[in-house]
C-alpha cells in the first residue's frame, strides 16, 4: 500500500469539474423558481443590513437558517453525496449551522440588527452583496445560467453571505451561559469559514479559476471581525427588543 504522504488532493476527488457543475444544473432545474425566492430574500436582508434596522434579528437568523438547511438537504444530501463520499459530513455541518441559527431565532436570543463600526459594516454588506451576485461569476467564466450558484441553494454563496451577516448582525450573547456562548459563536463562524477553505481546495484541485475567491473572502471576514463590533452610540442589546 502506498504511503499516505504520496497522496494528492486530486486522489480523493473521483469526479471532474464538468460533473461537479452538472450538480448545480440539476439543482436549479429541480428547484426552479426557488432561485427567485432565494435572491429576493437575500436582497431583503441586504436592505435591512443597509438600513441598520433594529428588532429584526429573529427574521434575519430564520432566513439564514432556512438557507443552510435547504443547502444541506437539496445540494449535499440529495446530489453531492452521489459523487463525493464526504458529502454526508458536509450536509451534517450545514444542518448544524442551520439548526443553531434557527434555535437562536426561535428562542428569542437573536437580538436586533446593530449598526457596526463603519469598516466592519461595509465589509459585512460587501460580503452579502458578493454572495447575491455570485451567479454573475459563472457567466463571466463562460458557464450557462443553468449552472448558476445561487445564495440559499448553493453552498459557496450561502457561506459567504452568512459571514457578511455575522459581521453586522448579532444576538444577545448575555442570555447564553458562558460555555454555550463561546461554543455558539465558534460554530457560527467556524462552519462557513471551514467550508470556504474546503471549497477553495476542491475548486483548486478541479483547476477552476475561481478557487481563490471563497478563501479570500473568508479571510476578509475574519479580519473585519477583529474590528469594533458595534458603535457606542447605539442602545444596549436588550433595549432594541423592548
Amino acid at each position: 500500500m502506498s504511503e499516505w504522504w504520496t497522496y494528492r488532493p486530486s486522489d480523493f476527488l473521483m469526479f471532474s469539474e464538468r460533473t461537479y457543475r452538472r450538480l448545480f444544473e440539476l439543482l436549479n432545474a429541480d428547484l426552479w423558481p426557488g432561485q427567485l425566492v432565494a435572491i429576493a430574500a437575500a436582497l431583503l436582508l441586504f436592505a435591512l443590513l443597509r438600513r441598520g434596522s433594529l428588532g429584526l434579528g429573529r427574521l434575519v437568523f430564520a432566513n439564514v437558517a432556512a438557507a443552510w438547511l435547504c443547502t444541506a438537504w437539496a445540494f449535499f444530501w440529495q446530489r453531492y453525496a452521489g459523487i463525493n463520499w464526504a458529502a454526508p459530513g458536509f450536509a451534517a455541518a450545514f444542518a448544524l449551522e442551520g439548526s443553531l441559527l434557527l434555535a437562536l431565532a426561535i428562542t428569542g436570543r437573536a437580538a436586533g440588527l446593530r449598526a457596526a463600526g463603519e469598516a466592519r459594516a461595509m465589509a459585512g454588506r460587501g460580503l452579502l452583496l458578493a454572495a447575491i451576485v455570485y451567479p454573475v461569476l459563472g457567466l463571466v467564466l463562460g458557464r450557462p445560467t443553468s449552472q448558476a450558484e445561487v445564495i440559499g441553494l448553493a453552498p459557496d454563496p450561502t457561506a459567504i453571505g452568512t459571514l457578511g451577516i455575522l459581521l453586522v448582525c448579532r444576538w444577545d450573547e448575555s442570555s447564553l451561559p458562558g460555555g454555550a456562548r463561546l461554543g455558539a459563536v465558534a460554530l457560527l463562524w467556524a462552519i462557513p469559514v471551514a467550508w470556504c477553505l474546503v471549497t477553495g481546495l476542491t475548486l483548486w484541485t478541479l483547476h477552476a479559476p475561481e478557487a481563490i475567491i471563497a478563501p479570500a473572502l473568508a479571510l476578509l471576514a475574519l479580519w473585519a471581525a477583529r474590528l469594533s463590533p458595534t458603535s457606542s452610540s447605539l442602545p444596549p442589546p436588550h433595549a432594541a427588543d423592548r
